[in-house]
């Protein structure tokens, strides 16, 4: 943590207003020094002034997040891609069918942004391709997914004006990615808030859940001996989610963690190409450490999931739920009381704001 700007993030409160007063605030993941921001303001207030200063003083692509019930009512299908490292949900891009004359200028994408956002629009008042680019974030916010599009969606729904929220990636005047100097900078020059998605994270934790404890029982198991199984079901999408846990887990105690999206073709079936016996490995891994331990097992309710996998979509379901399922599993493990992980894994990629559900990597153990 870079802790010379510590002071100049703002509370998720003084966000909400901002919000609520149509000012723009830049998100961040937190405070490490390779954090990107976007500027977010609510759909509601996304006038022709706020769209003008986006593309010239942001400059990234301007995009209106909309929820999927609304993106269902308007037909908006989603973006196929072609790069499935790519996790962001985009649909076509839209016009207003009325009332624009290019669609590129400020006032064309800010009335395009209103048609899009009132209820009473129906399919035929858009027209694809056009110069708004609609992202669907993921159902439950910052708890499910931490990323920008989730707690623009959230802060915009905290501030009274629905789920609908503008974002754009803050770029500096060589065209790169801002990085957080660059968009601390940004902050001063404007007199533009920084929130923190770490922080938003912790914000909702304390007033909600998302995740509940439906069973539990003592499991017997021939690769990690005795421990407890723990059935967590979410509320979003009803899913039931598995944990094992050997030992005690208590607060501050370094405790070996394991978060596994289930996959019956590789972990049951031994599919070649896919990861080789994770899950016992995981499960040996837990008996052999000298601590607590707990491994946590994400199933994914969609009722085509095993069809996709097999149809060829494995990676790309992969790559659209990781985050997901890490959000899944945090929640998961803070209801187990662990804090201080020592993270069994083969990935070094940075998990976003984990220190908003009071979550620390101590180290990494190559599984």
């Amino acid at each position: 943590m870079n802790e010379d700007f510590s002071c100049r993030l703002s509370a998720v409160d003084a966000i909400v207003e901002d919000a609520r007063l149509g000012r723009p605030t830049i998100i961040i993941d937190d405070l490490s020094e390779d954090s990107v921001g976007h500027l977010f303001v609510p759909a509601a207030k996304a006038g022709s002034d706020m769209i003008n200063f986006m593309a010239t003083e942001a400059r990234g692509l301007i995009c209106l997040a909309l929820d999927s019930e609304t993106v269902e009512r308007l037909q908006l299908q989603m973006m196929p891609r072609n790069d499935l490292s790519v996790r962001d949900a985009f649909t076509i891009s839209i016009e207003a069918r009325e009332g624009v004359t290019t669609g590129i200028s400020a006032f064309d994408r800010a009335r395009t942004i209103a048609v899009a956002i009132d209820p009473n629009t129906q399919p035929q008042d858009l027209v694809s391709p056009g110069h708004v680019f609609p992202i669907v974030p993921r159902k439950g916010g910052v708890l499910f997914n931490p990323g920008h599009s989730e707690a623009a969606m959230d802060l915009s729904r905290m501030a009274g004006y629905g789920s609908a929220a503008v974002i754009c990636q803050l770029l500096n005047e060589q065209g790169d990615v801002s990085r957080l100097n660059e968009l601390m900078d940004f902050s001063a020059r404007h007199g533009v808030k920084v929130g923190a998605v770490s922080d938003l994270v912790a914000h909702r934790r304390r007033a909600e859940k998302l995740v509940e404890r439906v069973a539990t029982a003592p499991l017997a198991s021939r690769y990690c001996g005795d421990v407890t199984i723990h059935v967590y079901r979410d509320t979003v999408d009803k899913g039931e989610h598995v944990a094992l846990v050997k030992g005690d887990v208590t607060p501050g105690a370094e405790t070996l963690v394991r978060v596994h999206q289930v996959d019956i073709a590789t972990d049951l079936l031994g599919w070649s190409a896919g990861r080789q016996d994770y899950v016992v490995r995981a499960l040996k891994a837990m008996q052999a450490y000298d601590g607590p331990a707990v491994a946590v097992f994400v199933h994914d309710p969609s009722p085509t999931s095993i069809a996709d996998r097999v149809n060829g979509m494995r990676h790309e379901y992969m790559m659209k739920n990781a985050v997901r399922d890490y959000g899944i599993g945090a929640q998961i493990l803070i209801d187990l009381d662990v804090q201080d992980m020592v993270l069994l894994t083969s990935s070094a990629r940075k998990l976003a704001a984990l220190e908003g559900f009071g979550l620390k990597i101590i180290r990494r153990q190559e599984i």
